[in-house]
């Protein structure tokens, strides 16, 4: 009979060799094999300056680049003003 298992959730980092380095103890009194789930995100959040430099630099955007798309001018529209 398998005995129950008890969920303890805690954070920590994966070092450069691929290790798992926990930000605190874990609250277990004895030496135990122990079953580990690690969640990763999948994607980082980048600042604004990350993105705008990667979206300027892509070249699924050169197209902007055209003269035929220059289609305004500073005087087109009204000043807004927050």
């Amino acid at each position: 009979m398998e005995s129950a298992i008890k969920a303890i959730e805690t954070t920590g980092r994966i070092n450069t060799g691929g290790n798992l380095i926990l930000d605190e103890n874990i609250p277990v009194l004895s030496s135990t094999k122990v079953r580990v789930i690690i969640l990763v995100p999948e994607y980082e959040d980048i600042g604004e300056t990350e993105w705008l430099h990667a979206a300027s630099n892509n070249p699924a955007f050169d197209f902007l680049k055209e003269p035929e798309e220059d289609i305004y001018t500073l005087a087109d529209g009204k000043p807004f003003h927050d």
